[in-house]
């Protein structure tokens, strides 16, 4: 085995525990992480980013279960939001999952960077719209999921960063936006995995144990972690500065994302 496997489950350590703390999706954590040892590894550069995303998008479909059944039971979940944009969630999710495939490295970074960098921002100033309207009809539900889906194709996230700012801004009470949030990340992982999947399957020179854009050892070992670590995280939530925290843990997003493609554009 390769010792660079070890290197998934203090991932899924730190994952996990970051997670229940700040109650943020895998991939704004795991992509940049999860890029950094593929590299290291000296997987091909023009997988390198794919595999990160499509990976990391693979360990939310996990990860999302037990944060929904979590919300679910204590009556945060708007199950009737969650059906509303679930049909444009999938498509976005699904056609952005294969879009990115066609988008090279280099592009593809950047573009990641630019949404991380507005999700730290977000993060680190605690971004709370007020409510302006009320949510829209079918059809705008649909688009305005689709948009969702697509960005987070783009970062492999569960898409809260910008489903808990619109939830908001249409006067859905924090409380329910957070945890409808946590239910609308399932569909999207699920979409966003099979895309990745299926976007990869033809890619030449995937490194062994791959499944499409899906490195299997990495899925692995972060899940398995991550699961024990985030009930952690949610318990220490409730005793620390967790405001103070979050400004921390924004800039921290934020200077691991420049690293990342810092080392990839003068590599």
């Amino acid at each position: 085995m390769s010792l660079w496997w070890l290197g998934y489950p203090l991932l899924g350590v730190f994952a996990g525990f970051v997670a229940g703390l700040f109650g943020v999706g895998g991939g704004l954590t795991i992509v940049p992480l999860l890029f950094m040892l593929f590299t290291a590894q000296q997987f091909p550069v023009e997988h390198s980013m794919h595999l990160a995303l499509g990976t990391s998008m693979a360990t939310i479909v996990f990860t999302s279960v037990s944060s929904m059944r979590a919300h679910h039971g204590h009556g945060a979940v708007r199950w009737d939001i969650v059906k509303s944009f679930a049909p444009g969630l999938v498509a976005g999710t699904l056609a952005g999952s294969f879009l990115v495939a066609w988008v090279p490295t280099r592009p593809l970074a950047i573009m990641f960077t630019a949404i991380v960098y507005y999700a730290s921002l977000q993060i680190m100033l605690d971004f709370k719209p007020k409510a302006h309207r009320q949510l829209p009809g079918t059809a705008g539900m649909v688009a305005t999921g689709t948009l969702i889906g697509i960005f987070s194709s783009l970062v492999a996230a569960g898409g809260g960063f910008l489903s808990i700012p619109f939830m908001l801004f249409c006067n859905v009470g924090i409380r329910h936006a957070v945890g409808t949030s946590a239910a609308l990340g399932f569909p999207i992982a699920v979409a966003g995995t099979i895309g990745f999947i299926g976007s990869g399957l033809k890619a030449s020179g995937l490194p062994e144990f791959s499944l499409g854009y899906v490195y299997l050892p990495a899925l692995v070992g972060v899940v398995a972690i991550s699961f024990l670590m985030a009930p952690v995280g949610a318990g220490l939530a409730h005793r620390l500065p967790v405001r103070q925290l979050k400004r921390a843990f924004g800039g921290f997003l934020a200077l691991l994302a420049t690293k990342m493609l810092h080392g990839l554009l003068t590599g």
